[in-house]
């Protein structure tokens, strides 16, 4: 499984942590934190009464977080929660629904994914049950159970006040591959 979620290619070798450091390791893709135990992991998905789906779990057994500021930042394991009880606010603002994208969008709409992509067609009535992962400038990163693959992947959503719906990809790598592609020259 770590192979084919290859968070090191990503990310470049940092320099250990010492178990008395607080400090994220710093490279030049932001705060990488020292990995999650599986015992941690293992906590928050008996928190949340959910297995994670394997490209976010191995993320966390590579870093647990990503980034200390608003402009991108993956939460660590004791951060992570449903949407519905970490913010509600966002929460109900992006489940109700609007004249201009009642809910449900069809499968045809529903299930398209990149740049033939129109973001106003996301599920509003999906949003109350993603989980919360991270911040992306002015959004946030959800994972959503509702959507999800024979191998275990949940959908990926960065929904942001500035963009008519949200950004969905097939899976939290493709959503973090996506985010790397527009910051970082790899």
């Amino acid at each position: 499984m770590s192979a084919k979620y290859a968070w090191s290619e990503y990310f470049p070798a940092r320099p250990p942590v010492s178990e008395n450091s607080g400090h994220p390791a710093v490279s030049p893709l932001g705060d990488l934190y020292p990995p999650a135990t599986e015992a941690e992991i293992l906590q928050l998905e008996e928190r949340l009464a959910t297995e994670l789906p394997p490209s976010y779990r191995q993320f966390l057994l590579f870093a647990n977080g990503w980034g200390s500021d608003d402009d991108c930042c993956l939460l660590r394991v004791e951060e992570v929660g449903w949407l519905r009880d970490v913010d509600p606010p966002v929460a109900e603002s992006w489940s109700a629904p609007k004249r201009e994208n009642s809910w449900s969008v069809p499968d045809e709409r529903y299930f398209v994914y990149g740049p033939e992509q129109d973001s106003i067609h996301y599920r509003g009535e999906y949003v109350r049950d993603t989980l919360l992962v991270g911040y992306w400038a002015d959004g946030v990163a959800l994972l959503n159970p509702h959507v999800s693959t024979a191998e275990g992947e949940w959908e990926a959503w960065y929904l942001a006040p500035g963009l008519p719906g949200a950004n969905r990809y097939r899976s939290f790598w493709d959503l973090a591959m996506d985010e790397l592609r527009m910051r970082y020259a790899h």
